[in-house]
């Protein structure tokens, strides 16, 4: 009879299912957190999405530091969710503030995520820009259009490959048809 010890195997797998299960609740946390940003960023309530974010910032912090502990569980699904609604968070509320789409650097863990993010923020500057338009602020509207737009543009410089990065820079261009449109009734209606 052949014996095969796998005890150290299984132990280590005990070990690493422990850090998983902790980053899958330090991400969640981050997700929650992030609608939350969003969600303030749109009402323009700018020092609870401030706060927030740099909640979210201290929150990634702790999670890469966890991951060091398995370098592997930076592909985890959910971790990868969560930098990417920290980017989107972070970029709507820089847009918000300042008009201008946020750079890329390695807070950010992977660029492939701060692409997603960026374009995930598709959606919401849509969103802002129908509240604007709904609030008369018809300038936000045309600006946010014009800013997707330059997105997009820089984003087409790419050449993603099928797959979710595909998908969601393809998801840009619904939302600028979105834009599109919008201003075209602003314009038919004399708005702006």
């Amino acid at each position: 009879m052949v014996k095969v010890k796998l005890e150290g195997i299984r132990k280590e797998m005990g070990k690493l299912d422990k850090v998983r299960e902790q980053v899958i609740r330090e991400s969640r946390k981050v997700i929650i957190a992030s609608k939350t940003a969003i969600g303030a960023a749109h009402r323009d309530e700018i020092s609870k999405a401030e706060s927030l974010v740099e909640g979210m910032k201290e929150d990634l912090n702790r999670l890469k530091e966890t991951i060091k502990k398995s370098p592997k569980l930076k592909f985890e699904g959910i971790f990868k969710v969560a930098v990417q609604e920290y980017v989107e968070a972070l970029s709507l509320l820089e847009f918000v503030k300042n008009g201008k789409i946020i750079s890329y650097s390695e807070e950010f863990v992977d660029y492939e995520y701060y692409l997603m993010g960026l374009c995930d923020l598709g959606g919401e500057l849509v969103r802002k820009a129908i509240n604007s338009s709904i609030n008369e602020n018809y300038g936000m509207a045309v600006k946010i259009r014009i800013a997707l737009e330059e997105l997009y543009i820089e984003l087409s410089k790419f050449d993603f490959k099928n797959g979710e990065l595909r998908r969601k820079y393809d998801g840009i261009k619904y939302d600028l048809k979105k834009l599109d449109d919008l201003i075209f009734q602003l314009k038919m209606k004399d708005k702006i």
